[in-house]
């Protein structure tokens, strides 16, 4: 999977209950992999964000 343009690994936790997604420094925690990836692309988003943000400083 990717979200916009970069790969994002989902994978099934050992010790807990649910999945998380990796993605460019990114960790996020889900109980389904689709939750996982939303949480995914919130946080890619914010971080995308924050950069325009600084850059038009």
């Amino acid at each position: 999977m990717k979200i916009g343009g970069q790969s994002v690994k989902i994978f099934k936790m050992k010790n807990r209950k649910g999945y998380a997604a990796i993605c460019d420094d990114h960790l996020t925690e889900g109980i389904t992999q689709n939750q996982a990836l939303e949480r995914m692309e919130k946080a890619v988003n914010r971080t995308m964000k924050k950069l325009l943000k600084q850059k038009k400083k």
